[in-house]
């Protein structure tokens, strides 16, 4: 078999963590602020607690206050994707968190988020680069959060805006979610949860079959769990697989499951989470997939499971 190239697609990355390293000194610098050590250990690659990465990650997001810069990060975003092939499409599933900078940080308006989303997706469409906008809500904000983002977002929500997801950390039970995940749902939105990440693998049952959810993000402690394995790979559910997110932030993972998750069945593809806070493109995580011992058979399916379940490509509405 010859050498395959990298997906052409990143299957999971925030908005809000995609700014450039370079650019957030930058702006820093301009300001006199000192980012924080953590911010700084993850720069470096160092693995920090979850509990750590929420104020770097915080720190970074804080200077997205305009349209040009979400249009800047949209750039960054396309960059960070493997070369385009005649045989692959380019995409982005991009998770962004309108509540959080509009309203709880008040960086920026409604308005101008929208505005640079739109100018950055129409810049990048003629480079082949289809994008989904999946809306993040935080979970350990609560319920009331989550049904405060759909208030903000179901108005008037632009068509490349097709999915509800919760990220931040597990704190509240998935199916204390559900009547949230629901009302998504009934407005046309797909359903995704981070779960078993900074959470037990049993938060990947309870967020399918409690919450609803047909996609998880990283999923990494289900792998312990061969029933919620099987879960997974019957029900056909992807999961989000962030290498160089996981070994930063999952510090007891020991050895990658993503071996164990593809031999299962279950229909893994590759995402950066955070590029700009733990620097990382598609084809370094291709290259961090191949070094866990992957068969080539194996790689063709996290390719081909990276364009089969990208919801810029088969959600209604992507563009």
């Amino acid at each position: 078999m010859s050498q395959l190239l990298p997906p052409s697609i990143d299957r999971h990355a925030h908005l809000e963590g995609s700014l450039d390293p370079a650019w957030v000194r930058e702006q820093a610098a301009r300001e006199g602020k000192v980012p924080p050590d953590t911010l700084e250990a993850l720069w470096r690659g160092e693995t920090i607690p979850f509990e750590g990465f929420i104020p770097a990650f915080f720190f970074s997001c804080g200077f997205l206050r305009s349209a040009a810069a979400v249009r800047e990060i949209l750039r960054a975003a396309v960059r960070r994707l493997a070369p385009a092939e005649e045989d692959l499409p380019r995409g982005l599933d991009l998770w962004v968190s309108p509540h959080y900078l509009c309203v709880h940080e008040k960086l920026l308006t409604l308005e101008e988020l929208w505005r640079g989303m739109d100018e950055g997706i129409a810049e990048a469409r003629p480079q082949g680069v289809e994008v989904a906008v999946i809306i993040d809500a935080v979970n350990h904000f609560g319920i009331q959060h989550g049904h405060a983002v759909l208030d903000l977002v179901l108005g008037e929500r632009p068509p490349w805006v097709v999915g509800f997801s919760t990220g931040g950390i597990e704190g509240v039970p998935f199916r204390e979610w559900a009547p949230v995940f629901d009302r998504a749902r009934r407005a046309g939105l797909r359903l995704a949860a981070h779960a078993g990440e900074n959470g037990p693998g049993t938060n990947v049952r309870e967020a399918i079959l409690e919450a609803g959810v047909s996609r998880i993000v990283h999923g990494v402690h289900a792998a312990a769990h061969p029933e919620i394995l099987e879960l997974l790979a019957e029900r056909k559910i992807p999961v989000d697989v962030c290498l160089t997110s996981n070994r930063a932030l999952v510090p007891d993972l020991g050895p990658h499951p993503l071996p164990r998750m593809l031999r299962a069945g279950v229909r893994c593809a590759l995402g950066t989470d955070d590029p700009g806070v733990m620097p990382c493109d598609i084809p370094g995580e291709w290259k961090a997939a191949q070094a866990l011992g992957l068969t080539p058979e194996e790689l063709v399916s996290l390719r081909r499971h990276a364009v089969e379940d990208a919801w810029c490509y088969t959600a209604p509405g992507a563009v």
